[in-house]
């Protein structure tokens, strides 16, 4: 359940040894994404996801206002407006995904979600109508044919509720990553700012959601019933998954390439059918398994193509 990345120019790696201190925190990063489906899912039930969407982001979001209220002050009108905008998309993305994740396993959830590498450049392609190459198309396919094996489990049957949203999340990903590339007013805008005006736009769609009747249990409600375990989950959510995976990829991108953040980043899907398998005992079956590995060998030769052609 990761959060936009920062973008800065390109550093020369240096050191092998210092490089390595670069690429263990982004790959810790990576890791935590990873557990962040299973954290989610052992916190949340689907009378909760509301409450516990407000939560997670109110705990962290002071902290984000704090750190960037200078730059906050000097954001423009039309760049508040447009990071107000993308906002209101990323708070659709969670609402996807942290529904999808109480209908599915973890492993699933953060394999489907990792079709965003795959549906982005399928979508910038059909937008410039510029074909991609013949090896993306390969890894797409390749991808979109481990899903299936991977939401069948023991045998063909209809995806599950949680296989669907989690589809939706990967599609609405993609829409988010696009309007940022396109929405010229925040081109230039800090990515602490940046970042800060998206999830307070996306927390206030979730307190306005919650107000409503027959939306779940108030936040306040789920805040008092929460044992050591759930504040346990929470915190885990909006403080590493949130903040120390945010400011650990701003850190980075100045002292390595952001291809190589990317690459270590991308291996989310990965821990995160670990975590799912060696923690929340999902059983994938034989071709549950197949389609993960598929799924993991598509993205990332995807990756690689769509690197290559745009290089």
């Amino acid at each position: 359940m990761s959060a936009t990345s920062p973008v800065a120019a390109p550093v020369s790696l240096g050191a092998p040894r210092r490089a390595w201190l670069t690429d263990l925190p982004v790959l810790l990063v990576a890791v935590v994404w990873g557990a962040s489906y299973l954290a989610a899912k052992g916190i949340t039930t689907t009378h909760t996801v509301i409450a516990v969407l407000v939560l997670r982001f109110a705990v962290v979001l002071p902290v984000l206002v704090v750190a960037g209220w200078a730059r906050l002050r000097a954001l423009s009108a039309a760049q508040w407006r447009g990071a107000a905008t993308l906002g209101l998309i990323l708070g659709g993305i969670f609402l996807l995904e942290t529904y999808g994740v109480v209908h599915t396993s973890a492993t699933n959830a953060g394999l489907i979600i990792s079709l965003t590498m795959i549906l982005t450049p399928l979508a910038e392609a059909a937008l410039t109508r510029v074909a991609p190459p013949r090896a993306f198309l390969a890894a797409a396919a390749l991808s979109v044919t481990g899903v299936v094996l991977l939401t069948q489990g023991g045998g063909f049957t209809a995806p599950s509720l949680g296989d669907l949203l989690m589809l939706l999340a990967a599609v609405a990903r993609t829409v988010h990553v696009l309007a940022m590339s396109r929405t010229k007013a925040v081109q230039d805008a800090d990515s602490l700012s940046l970042t800060t005006v998206q999830l307070g736009a996306a927390v206030a769609v979730f307190a306005v959601i919650a107000a409503f009747p027959g939306t779940g249990a108030s936040p306040w409600a789920v805040a008092l019933d929460f044992g050591p375990r759930e504040w346990a989950g929470l915190i885990f959510l909006s403080v590493f998954c949130t903040l120390f995976a945010f400011f650990v990829q701003m850190w980075a991108v100045r002292r390595t390439s952001p291809s190589r953040v990317s690459l270590l980043l991308g291996t989310e899907p990965l821990w995160a059918a670990a975590v799912g398998i060696a923690l929340a005992g999902d059983r994938p079956g034989v071709l549950g398994l197949a389609g993960a590995v598929l799924v993991l060998a598509g993205t990332s030769w995807g990756r690689k193509a769509a690197a290559h052609d745009g290089g």
